[in-house]
């Protein structure tokens, strides 16, 4: 069947409402061959529109030097999109996931859902392929449209609708940048207790300077930051591993079944879910400038490798050493303490390896600055996505901006109320499966293929799907996830009833109630609106 929001093409395959662009001041003197999803310039000159995103000195300036990435969330073209290395893709996603988050994710298994460690393994691997899988096949749409992901998301969801995701995403790359900078402040203010110890402010000071430092430059630093920055952090989680053989403290711990089980199982997968899907909404921005011509199934298996063995990884170590934990009260204490921190602190350091334990704690700490870049890098963009006069504004400023409000709110955040941010950011992850659900479901079912996305209709308000039916199927979905989730702070109606203390089910109640309404509404958005 036909969709009325697709464009026709005239005889030579060129689209046909290209004089509709230049009048409305879009990509002008540009042309779009719709089969092969390339551009081909007849003109150098870039629209009004692209240059008033910039700040003419601020872009002279660091355009002229080439010291810093200058784009925003104008499509990157297809002369720019030169690199074709599938290893600097792949290590982007392995090194943001080999850090101390994904390794304290691993160990609420054991010591929050107090799972085995046999039943933390699978559940590791099987939430974990589905969360990443939308994070490989998203980043394609970045190689073959050149389209950051909250752009994107225009097509995918609906205008309005991705505006809404893109605030939401703004405040998520804001807000685990400064659970992880939390995390890490106070792993670090753990080191030298009997002397001059690094204060938590210090610490946020620390790793926020560091993201800033890298996120600055945009995404050529960022990918040779991420090239190598896996590397010490991967052998200090080899010197845990040896330590915890050393000890003798681990132990499987029993499998356990029934419904109660079922509910644990559940709620640490959905934990599991929502730390390996979190790049999802970030998925495309660190693709758009490899080749077009690249294979995809290359580029997809790349990633899938790039993303699982880190996550697998450090998730399994992580669930390994709570195990340890649970046998051992002096490790179980630190925990109690000052979380994974402070049980990576009290494997490594007393009894253990002393100073050269606190130099790993160091690394480890820092380890974080490796997932909060992406964070930092994103901001920019999802901030630009929202509002056209945000677009006008530099990248760098929303990333240095960016940054500011992560720092500001950390230091107080390490004193005062460092639960409620990691509650929060809990809570607000659910969005991820509502997100993935709807943009699924319009590709595959609506669009069917990259030849169906128009990339000169990015920002055109009368070309673009209104949002009608992403907005409808967001609000159902919310009501599907406070229903299915259970959490400290809130069981739902549905999730307290899976055996004695409940089971998350809300990502998945989100995620199947927003593709219901999705898949409804949508085609009658696209009879009585044509797009």
């Amino acid at each position: 069947m036909s969709q009325p929001y697709f464009h026709e093409e005239n005889s030579t395959g060129i689209n046909n409402h290209e004089s509709d662009i230049e009048s409305t001041g879009g990509l002008k003197d540009r042309k779009y061959v719709q089969n092969e999803a390339t551009y081909i310039d007849t003109d150098s000159h870039i629209s009004d529109e692209i240059e008033e995103t910039k700040l003419s000195w601020f872009h002279t300036i660091f355009l002229n030097s080439g010291v810093a990435e200058t784009k925003g969330i104008e499509p990157i073209l297809e002369e720019e999109q030169t690199d074709d290395s599938l290893v600097t893709a792949a290590l982007m996603w392995f090194s943001a996931n080999m850090v101390l988050p994904a390794y304290a994710i691993g160990g609420l298994g054991p010591l929050v859902f107090n799972l085995s460690f046999g039943s933390c393994v699978l559940v590791i691997f099987f939430f974990s392929i589905l969360g990443l899988l939308p994070v490989a096949f998203f980043s394609l749409f970045g190689v073959q449209l050149g389209l950051r992901q909250m752009t994107l998301s225009r097509y995918l969801i609906g205008n309005i609708t991705a505006r809404i995701f893109a605030t939401i995403n703004t405040v998520a790359c804001i807000g685990w940048g400064i659970v992880n900078t939390v995390a890490s402040s106070q792993l670090l203010n753990m080191i030298n207790q009997n002397g001059n110890n690094c204060p938590l402010w210090a610490g946020c000071i620390i790793v926020i300077g560091a993201t800033l430092l890298i996120t600055f430059f945009g995404i050529n630093i960022i990918h040779s930051y991420n090239r190598y920055s896996w590397i010490p952090t991967f052998t200090m989680f080899l010197v845990i591993l040896a330590r915890l053989k050393i000890s003798g403290n681990f132990s499987n711990g029993d499998w356990g079944s029934g419904p109660t089980t079922a509910g644990t199982v559940l709620s640490f997968g959905s934990t599991v879910f929502g730390f390996a899907s979190g790049w999802t909404t970030y998925a495309s921005d660190y693709t758009v400038y490899m080749p077009r011509s690249t294979n995809r199934a290359k580029i997809f298996f790349s990633l899938i490798a790039g993303l699982s063995f880190p996550l697998f990884f450090c998730m399994i170590l992580g669930a390994a050493s709570a195990r340890g934990a649970m046998n051992d009260p002096v490790w179980h204490d630190y925990y109690n303490a000052n979380g994974m921190g402070g049980l990576t602190y009290a494997i490594l350091v007393p009894k253990s390896l002393h100073g050269f334990g606190e130099f790993c704690c160091v690394i480890l700490a820092l380890s974080t600055i490796a997932n909060n870049v992406p964070n930092m890098y994103t901001v920019a963009m999802s901030v630009q996505s929202i509002w056209e006069p945000f677009a006008k504004v530099p990248r760098i400023v929303w990333t240095i901006a960016g940054n500011g409000i992560a720092l500001g709110i950390s230091i107080p955040a390490c004193y005062y109320f460092a639960t409620f941010m990691q509650y929060f950011m809990d809570s607000i992850s659910y969005y991820l499966a509502i997100y993935i659900s709807m943009s699924l479901t319009e590709h595959f079912v609506f669009r069917k293929s990259f030849s169906a996305y128009h990339v000169e209709d990015w920002n055109r308000w009368d070309k673009l799907p209104i949002g009608i039916a992403g907005t409808s199927a967001f609000i159902v979905g919310l009501f599907g996830v406070a229903l299915g989730m259970d959490q400290t702070y809130w069981d739902g109606q549905i999730g307290r009833l899976i055996g004695d203390f409940g089971g998350d089910i809300g990502f998945e109640m989100g995620a199947s109630w927003s593709f219901i309404v999705y898949i409804l509404v949508r085609p009658l958005e696209i009879k009585y609106f044509g797009r």
